[in-house]
Parts: C-alpha cells; structure tokens; sequence
C-alpha cells in the first residue's frame, strides 16, 4: 500500500493505483488525484463549507441530475469511522458512458469529496476505491 499525504489529509492506496498532477485547473479545489490504468480515476476535493451532511445530501443530488447524471443510491453511512454522503450514479454522455461513486465527509466546516469515475464496474476495482475511502484520515 502507498499513502498520500498533503498534511491535511492521508489515506492508503494499492500500489497498483498512481498518484497524477491534481487536476487544479479544472478543479482548484482538488487536492489529489489517484488512478488505476485509463478507466479508473479518482479526485479528492477539499473546501471549507458552512453546511452539513443532511443539508449537502439533496443539493449534491441536485447538481447530479442537472449534469444529466442518474443516481442509481444515495444515502449517509458510516465509513472512515466518520459520517458520509455515499452516492453512486451514472453518466452518459456523447463521448463516454461511466459510474461515479462518491462519498462525502463534513468535518470541522470543511467538506471532503472522494469521487471515483470508472468505466469498470467489476466488484474488485469499486472495492478497491472503498477501502481507499475507509483509511481516510483528516490530520490535525
């Protein structure tokens, strides 16, 4: 397993997953971004936030649909040891047809978005990119 650190937030990963350049451009909000081949991509996003999981739930729905998303579950679960916002939807676009499971943490009026784009949808990959999510560790 290898860790990513940027002395805000750590987690694990397989050593088959890859760090790349975050995506800032797109997302300046984006502090990592991990994948495994072409077909599995994985953004980690941080920003401070004054909301709360019951109050993010139905708005981060919302901006799924208006995208043209289908949500296929949504619901807050434990995982990390921390309350989230676990959600798994589908996108088709012109160009591509892919899952999205997402979870969202809300902790010390920061949010933290783990979203898992894949083209796989074998139990093995969606697997791997949970228990990514369980060591999930905000530092102090």
């Amino acid at each position: 397993m290898k860790t990513f650190n940027n002395n805000k937030i750590t987690f694990k990963f397989p050593s088959v997953w890859e760090v790349e350049k975050a995506n800032i451009q797109n997302n300046p909000d984006c502090v990592a971004t991990v994948a495994k081949g072409e077909t599995n991509l994985l953004n980690v996003v941080q920003f401070p936030t004054a909301t709360t999981i019951e109050e993010f739930k139905p708005h981060m729905e919302d901006m799924f649909t208006e995208d043209g998303g289908v949500i296929l579950s949504s619901e807050i679960i434990e995982i990390a040891s921390k309350q989230a916002i676990y959600m798994h939807g589908n996108m088709d676009t012109v160009e591509i047809n892919f899952d999205i499971h997402s979870f969202v943490f809300i902790e010390n009026k920061n949010i933290y978005f783990f979203e898992f784009r894949t083209l796989d949808v074998t139990n093995e990959t969606i697997e791997e990119f949970k228990n990514i999510v369980n060591t999930f560790e905000i530092l102090k």
